[in-house]
């Protein structure tokens, strides 16, 4: 059963009310920075901290006569405080609160991608522990290769979410930074002693410089994590999908009771959610692409990067957790076919052992060259429907007398391939 998804939390961070009061949260730090360098008095900040309100709705109807957000806002709070509103915003400029109340939400957003990435780790190594033994062919080039183990591709995965939890969470420190350093960032209304102790208030780091905005190669570095870790679940997808197809039927991503697959095909069990994934995927992309052309802005700063930002962040932080908690839910219910597996392993008649045999024949006192032409010999008959690889091999003149029936039949057993299956596993940590 895939879980119902729900992202109360996610959904609230990105919403007016918490934008506004993460602005209301950088002002109020603002002023209790300046209180205690005696730059407003006591009496004042008490009143600023107990009045200090805002309205969504009367914000909305300033912005529409002085066309500015900030000053809405702080014009809004004016209404609310009363005489001691002249000691708010002091001394900073718009981007000052916008840049680092952005960043203190952009740290949340990727604490609960991150909770949702733990989950999806947790899935894959309880599945690559469950499928350590259930044995089916790898393909190369979409064609039957050698025999692995289900597991081993769970096991990949959890090894290349583990790589991605390394860059989300890099990325978050990254973004962990405000600035409160004035309109070309040269802090000659502040002084970094103020910039530190907002940003020590609000768990966030001093950017050591800054122009009017933060550098915006740190809001690049986050949605890099973003899209990457939405291209590995699309990998994921991708390779369920190929399993699911009906001429594979390896593995199939959950269906529930009284799901249909097709308004004309009763009988249809498609990987929808797979495909919802990998198309998900191609948002966050371009959603990079479009955070990296934010990265040059004019001398200490333009606007251009400020309404691509207001789409791009909370649509790729709200879809990546989307996609961690589907993606989760699938593989934890993946119905798994280990008879088909046994099934498609058999069909090609034995020419997965090619590489085993072409080896035994060179063990034999055959030069490469002349082992892989007999091998390659028996192998194309196979393909062309004439009798096992077995049968072809043994029927070559060259092999005769070198190669004996028992000797394939230990070259041609599944489990010769998977001896080193156990040190793969313990490679990446998980216990056998």
């Amino acid at each position: 059963m895939i879980p119902r998804y729900s992202l109360p939390e996610m959904v609230e961070l990105w919403s007016e009310q918490r934008k506004f009061q993460a602005w209301l949260d950088v002002e109020i730090a603002a002023c209790e920075a300046w209180a205690e360098r005696g730059a407003i008095p006591a009496e004042a900040l008490a009143e600023i901290r107990s009045k200090a309100a805002f309205s969504v709705e009367r914000i909305d109807e300033i912005e529409a006569t002085v066309h500015h957000d900030v000053i809405a806002f702080t014009t809004n709070l004016a209404e609310s405080i009363g005489p001691s509103s002249r000691f708010v915003h002091m001394g900073l400029t718009s981007s000052d609160v916008t840049d680092t109340a952005q960043s203190v939400r952009m740290v949340r957003a990727m604490e609960l991608i991150l909770e949702k990435a733990d989950g999806l780790l947790g899935v894959l190594e309880k599945q690559a522990r469950a499928h350590r033994e259930t044995i089916m062919v790898g393909r190369t080039h979409g064609i039957h290769a050698e025999p692995i183990v289900l597991g081993l591709k769970f096991l990949l995965w959890l090894e290349e979410m583990r790589r991605n939890r390394r860059r989300l969470e890099q990325a978050r420190e990254t973004i962990r930074a405000g600035k409160i350093s004035g309109a070309v960032g040269t802090y000659a209304h502040t002084g970094p002693e103020i910039e530190r102790a907002v940003c020590r208030r609000l768990g966030l780091e001093p950017a050591p410089v800054s122009t009017q905005v933060l550098q915006r190669d740190r809001h690049a570095e986050y949605m890099a994590a973003i899209a990457i870790a939405g291209a590995t679940i699309e990998k994921i997808a991708t390779e369920i999908r190929g399993l699911q197809r009906t001429d594979v039927r390896e593995v199939e991503e959950p269906f529930r009771k009284g799901q249909k697959g097709s308004s004309a095909m009763p009988h249809k069990r498609n990987p929808v959610g797979c495909e919802n994934l990998a198309g998900l995927a191609r948002l966050l992309r371009s959603n990079l692409i479009a955070a990296l052309e934010n990265v040059a802005l004019w001398h200490e700063r333009d606007i251009s990067h400020s309404s691509v930002e207001r789409v791009i962040l909370p649509d790729s932080t709200t879809l990546l957790h989307y996609m961690l908690n589907r993606l989760t839910g699938i593989l934890d219910g993946l119905h798994v076919y280990p008879d088909a597996m046994r099934a498609n392993l058999d069909k090609t008649r034995g020419l997965l052992f090619s590489q085993k045999v072409l080896l035994e024949l060179i063990e034999q006192g055959m030069t490469r060259e002349d082992a892989y032409l007999i091998v390659q010999n028996a192998a194309m008959k196979t393909w062309e429907g004439a009798g096992t690889f077995r049968e072809n091999l043994l029927a070559e003149p060259a092999v005769q007398g070198k190669v004996t029936p028992e000797l394939l039949d230990r070259a041609m057993d599944y489990r010769a391939f998977l001896s080193h299956v156990d040190a793969i596993y313990r490679q990446c940590g998980v216990e056998v």
